[in-house]
């Protein structure tokens, strides 16, 4: 079985020098300086109706660095700054695509801290990392080995909020093997209660990450609120200890979705999911909190990714169809179905079912349905104000 060229992200922490954490925090302020530049003069245009492209915007970058003003720009390496205008011209290409609403500018508190380098930017020989205008290579703690022969195309260096320091390496990896063949299918129904159901019947307890720091986290969030309002040393401090729970939490959220989802797609042939959004849901402001906890969207990206990755096959199934009030045996639909109602039977069959495995069961038959004739799952049925009905029991306060 021949392995896959795929494009893999291998990221490890590092601990840089004064010199070099200067230097990158430096490459970080010009970067976002340089974005910011850019996305104004290409927004003015578009008010005068003019396209402004990435090489245009790199010829302004040429003039800025000979400015009095702008002359900071010359101190750092010039490829993270032709990066960032690299990813402001993917910015409007898929504004222009409708695939994402307009660019923003970077904020210095609340954007994230990153540069990208190309090639050119780097040198990595033996082991060591050495990135443009720094003289040592970087203190790289490998965790894990790159695939054997790679080089990487790509160096991303960033700052978390919590003052971690990490650098990615994007390498071409020819190691991934397509997992054997199986005839086997599973229907995933997403929840608060159980963050995952399956149609074998299996729940799959939420682990709630966020709920087992919340203490600790208030506690940290009252003594910032605190402290003097300013960059005070106490601030900063006071800052970065909420960060360092914030990064714990999403730490041991991303450990166990990458743990789920490789077992899931190991398991089974096709994964059929429900097409969710999200990012409406968490309009809900009694259940935001939990729902991006649960992390649903992040799960699917994983699961679609490794799906890609190892030959096997995610089926997505309309949000609309009504996975929950259909019954899985016999097909019909009941008329009411209250959200506390856990268990139902079947007014014409006579059988029992359990609300998140019947929905799980649907969502199976419905996805190989899809999957053997191409046909789209349409909705069959909307609940009053035009909420999706196979997810009704997400509008439930959570506990």
């Amino acid at each position: 079985m021949t392995g896959t060229h795929v494009k893999r992200a291998f990221r490890y922490r590092f601990y840089p020098t004064s010199a070099q954490a200067a230097e990158l925090s430096r490459t970080f302020g010009c970067v976002r300086k340089v974005y910011n530049l850019a996305l104004a003069a290409r927004t003015e245009a578009w008010a005068r109706q003019e396209r402004v492209n990435y090489n245009a915007t790199s010829a302004m970058l040429t003039e800025w660095k000979k400015t009095e003003e702008l002359a900071f720009l010359k101190e750092v390496s010039s490829v993270p700054l032709q990066q960032c205008l690299r990813h402001l011209q993917a910015a409007f290409t898929n504004f222009f695509g409708k695939r994402a609403k307009y660019p923003r500018f970077k904020s210095k508190k609340k954007s994230r801290r990153s540069a990208e380098y190309t090639t050119s930017g780097f040198r990595f020989r033996d082991g060591r990392l050495t990135l443009a205008k720094m003289a040592e290579p970087l203190d790289i703690v490998w965790s894990r080995p790159l695939p054997e022969g790679a080089s990487p195309s790509t160096v991303t260096v960033s700052q978390d909020a919590a003052g971690r320091w990490f650098v990615t390496l994007l390498c071409e990896d020819a190691a991934v093997q397509p997992l054997p063949a199986k005839g086997t299918a599973v229907g995933i129904d997403v929840g608060l209660d159980h963050l995952l159901t399956l149609s074998t019947g299996e729940k799959i307890a939420n682990p709630r990450h966020e709920r087992r720091d919340r203490v600790r986290l208030a506690k940290a969030q009252r003594a910032l609120s605190r402290k003097a309002p300013g960059d005070g040393a106490n601030r900063r401090k006071a800052r970065q200890k909420v960060a360092s729970i914030h990064a714990r939490i999403t730490d041991r959220r991303r450990d166990g979705l990458h743990k789920l989802t490789t077992r899931l797609v190991r398991e089974n042939q096709t994964l059929v999911i429900e097409d969710l959004t999200v990012r409406n849901m968490v309009r809900n402001r009694s259940l935001a909190r939990a729902i991006s906890d649960a992390a649903w969207g992040e799960f699917r990206s994983l699961l679609e990714y490794k799906a890609a990755w190892y030959g096997r096959e995610v089926v997505v199934v309309d949000r609309f169809f009504p996975s929950s009030k259909l019954c899985s045996h016999c097909g019909s639909l009941v008329k009411k179905l209250p959200l506390n109602v856990r268990t139902w039977t079947c007014e014409n069959c006579g059988t029992a079912h359990d609300r998140d495995v019947n929905a799980a069961r649907n969502l199976k038959a419905a996805g190989l349905a899809v999957s053997a004739c191409g046909a789209g799952v349409r909705p069959q049925r909307r609940t009053p104000g035009g909420r999706s009905a196979a997810k009704q029991e997400t509008l439930r306060r959570e506990p």
